[in-house]
């Protein structure tokens, strides 16, 4: 049996609520494009974000520690696909599509530089003369025009949906610039999810990260709510913190929250009575999201992550060294611009100089950026 884009069409439409995305109801391209014949619009999509060579530099882009401090420590990769996996059961459940939701999910941090959150402040700063810089802009620059896989045309080719959904990805870090992408219209379902699923995952992988490290021991949870909540209902009695022990509380950690969140946004949606796409997005407010409850929990244990891991003085160390490293690149390229890659100088009459050297930035990984730091600025190290 062959099952044909058609037929899986057919099936999203048995499948998916009436406030799910259709791929067959896609606004399209902004180049002309043959649709494949065993693949959805929403799934060609996902596809080409993963074959895409900013996909595989997030392997060694820094979450919160950085690549040299450890192979089991999360990357901007394991977290994406951590991300993309909680938010398709989200969707799944709710009746949202999983494969648009994917396709999101896998492209919403290619635009992160090397250092995490320290290196997006630092390239923001420099460029603030210079048109700005965020990753959320930064993503839709890669799909739509740094990355070169056609001969047609520039980027991928992405669908509307798939990049209204990079554009208007939120969180309580991050405030979506969609003036291209109808602003006065909310994300809709899918991208909605894609940004609770990232806030989910962050928080929940943090804690773990926090806890592996020894940056954060149990004591030092107690009396959190939500650490409660879970030795409670997991029954682990102290002493002994071993990997069993950790891997049980996160993994109950990520179940409660996708439980509340499914829930929670089921019933919004039952008390919203949207019956369409264009409802949903027309809501004066987010639909996705937990419960009263689940949130008050949340912003408890973030407010201890932010006091205790993110402020933790081995975090702050990188950090500075991140602003470094950055800056100087940055400063050192500005001035004798003959060291940038050719193939990178010849881009500087489109783009301009500031905008090509943060682009080549934003694009490297923690361990480019700290060769070529090296190979600039130590004198022992070849160039």
């Amino acid at each position: 049996m062959k099952i044909t884009r058609s037929q899986l069409e057919a099936i999203e439409d048995q499948t998916l609520a009436p406030y799910g995305i259709r791929s067959k109801n896609t606004k399209g391209r902004a180049y002309p494009d043959d649709e494949p014949m065993y693949r959805t619009t929403f799934q060609r999509d996902r596809d080409r974000i993963l074959h895409t060579t900013a996909f595989r530099r997030l392997e060694y882009k820094t979450q919160v520690f950085i690549n040299y401090e450890g192979d089991y420590y999360r990357t901007r990769l394991t977290h994406t696909l951590e991300v993309s996996q909680i938010g398709r059961t989200i969707a799944r459940a709710l009746g949202a599509n999983e494969d648009l939701l994917e396709a999101i999910c896998l492209a919403h941090d290619l635009g992160h530089p090397p250092f995490g959150h320290s290196g997006e402040e630092t390239l923001a700063r420099l460029m603030k003369d210079y048109d700005g810089f965020d990753h959320n802009k930064q993503s839709l620059r890669i799909v739509t025009k740094l990355e070169r896989r056609f001969p047609d045309f520039p980027g991928l080719n992405l669908t509307w949906e798939v990049r209204e959904g990079i554009v208007k990805h939120e969180s309580e870090y991050d405030i979506a610039d969609a003036s291209d992408y109808s602003p006065d219209l909310r994300g809709h379902l899918e991208a909605q999810i894609a940004n609770v699923a990232d806030e989910l995952a962050y928080t929940a992988h943090d804690l773990d990260d926090g806890l592996r490290s020894g940056m954060i021991s149990p004591s030092m949870l107690s009396g959190i709510t939500l650490w409660e909540v879970l030795v409670k209902s997991t029954e682990w009695r102290g002493g002994e913190f071993d990997e069993l022990a950790r891997h049980r509380l996160i993994r109950r950690l990520i179940g409660l929250e996708v439980t509340d969140l499914i829930d929670a946004t089921h019933q919004s949606l039952l008390n919203s009575s949207v019956k369409s796409v264009e409802e949903l997005q027309r809501l004066p407010y987010n639909v996705v999201g937990f419960s009263e409850d689940m949130h008050r929990r949340n912003r408890e244990l973030k407010d201890f992550l932010y006091a205790n891991l993110y402020r933790h003085h081995r975090v702050v160390r990188m950090a500075m060294k991140a602003e470094r490293i950055i800056s100087e690149l940055f400063f050192a390229y500005q001035r004798e611009p003959e060291m940038l890659p050719h193939h990178i100088q010849e881009e500087m009459g489109q783009r301009g100089l500031e905008r090509i050297i943060c682009d080549y930035i934003a694009g490297m990984t923690d361990r480019f950026a700290v060769d070529e730091y090296n190979k600039l600025f130590d004198p022992t190290t070849k160039p």
